[in-house]
């Protein structure tokens, strides 16, 4: 699995780089609205990956944050009918902290005028992440992280993680109330927590 690529970006497209890592250059899809994210052509530059293998083809799609990323991973792998074309779509039409806040809102006018959506997939990535995966109260607490105190900010990271790794809100929170209260980073809570539930 590719994580991140690192390395001098040899082209910039809307839409597409090239990274030359080790003399390799690799093509990486990126959202249109952020290529420009990644720097100019000739300069080094980190992207964050996300490595997609299907039967007959191999695509890297790039991000440049971990937001981004995590949001494309929870539309492909828990909205049905939505696959990476319609996740990259997305994170072109709208920035991720926008897109969550208007799926906290339940904004799905917002989210429709996205191009290539329409008001059915809307409502379907609506209820889908809402209620289904549980995504909706772990954003909205982290819209309001300024006010939560900092173990609150690190179980809310945690949260999100766990619940981007495939776990159901419900029992990824249930995780975190068993959590020792010594932890307090949140990579030390989210292995505690995958710890819990595997074990």
């Amino acid at each position: 699995m590719i994580t991140f690529l690192e390395g001098t970006l040899e082209e910039s497209w809307p839409g597409r780089l090239v990274i030359n890592v080790g003399g390799v250059g690799y093509e990486v899809l990126v959202p249109l609205f952020g290529d420009e994210q990644f720097g100019q052509a000739g300069t080094t530059t980190r992207v964050l990956t996300h490595h997609h293998i299907r039967e007959q083809e191999q695509t890297l799609y790039g991000f440049p944050d971990e937001d981004a990323r995590d949001l494309f991973r929870l539309l492909i792998n828990h909205v049905s009918g939505v696959g990476p074309k319609v996740a990259m779509s997305i994170l072109s039409g709208m920035a991720a902290a926008d897109f969550k806040e208007a799926e906290v809102r339940g904004d799905i006018n917002t989210i429709s005028k996205i191009r290539g959506l329409g008001k059915k997939t809307a409502e379907r990535i609506v209820l889908e992440l809402g209620d289904k995966v549980g995504v909706k109260d772990a954003w909205q607490a982290q819209s309001v992280r300024a006010t939560l105190a900092p173990e609150a900010v690190a179980k809310n990271d945690s949260l999100l993680a766990l619940i981007s790794l495939g776990y159901k809100q419900v029992e990824a929170q249930k995780a975190i109330e068993k959590l020792p209260d010594h932890l307090s980073k949140p990579d030390e809570m989210l292995r505690a927590a995958l710890r819990l539930l595997q074990g």
